[in-house]
């Protein structure tokens, strides 16, 4: 987006393919998208909470396991509503996400263990699962190639980390706490900043996207 140009009536933005408006539909999907990183965070700090404080405790266990469908949830909501100019990127975050969430569902079903302590026990399951994980990474690495955020700048190489730390054995379980506990609260800081963010920048140049599509 080079240059705004304005009218009494209504914003008109020049993009490098040309001139286009901002609509209250192309709104609500940005407040859509900002909801999802919302609710997403709060399921995913407050799972996080509750793995580490009350980690022995069966019911907090098994509470995990609908508040990581909720997480998963709202997550696709976001992922359904991001402005990604590279089509095939969106549809792998996309394929990433139902990839995780049917891995999920197949370890939820074949464990006896709530799904957290089958995740901790066998990390294995993570090879499936943590796709979720992976497409959540492709928003934090896009917020922060698009926008500079410092707090995505950690997350981007944090979660891989921590993920396959889980699954080769190199990562102690205190520093494994640790890097959990820093990623939900750099969620939550995340998903907060984005409410105070300009919606149009979440929109991008939509002349780009008009350009690829009819391409």
């Amino acid at each position: 987006m080079t240059q705004l140009l304005k009218s009494p009536e209504l914003e008109v933005y020049q993009g490098q393919f040309g001139e286009f408006t901002i609509t209250d539909s192309d709104r609500t999907g940005v407040i859509v998208y900002r909801t999802g990183l919302a609710v997403a965070a709060l399921c995913f700090a407050i799972g996080t909470t509750l793995v580490l404080q009350q980690g022995n405790n069966p019911r907090a266990l098994q509470a995990v396991t609908p508040i990581f469908a909720c997480f998963w949830l709202a997550l696709g909501v976001s992922l359904a509503t991001i402005h990604i100019y590279m089509t095939a990127l969106h549809k792998v975050l996309q394929l990433f996400w139902a990839i995780g969430g049917v891995a999920a569902i197949v370890v939820a079903l074949q464990s006896s263990e709530p799904l957290a302590l089958a995740v901790y026990d066998h990390p294995a399951t993570l090879w499936g699962i943590g796709f979720t994980f992976a497409a959540l990474n492709g928003i934090y690495f896009k917020e922060a190639f698009c926008f500079n955020r410092l707090e995505t700048k950690f997350m981007t190489p944090a979660v891989p980390l921590l993920i396959l730390g889980h699954i080769f054995g190199f990562l102690s379980p205190d520093k494994e706490q640790f890097l959990l506990g820093v990623w939900a609260a750099l969620f939550i800081i995340f998903a907060v900043r984005k409410f105070f963010q300009a919606i149009p920048q979440d929109i991008g140049d939509k002349s780009v996207f008009e350009y690829l599509k009819n391409q």
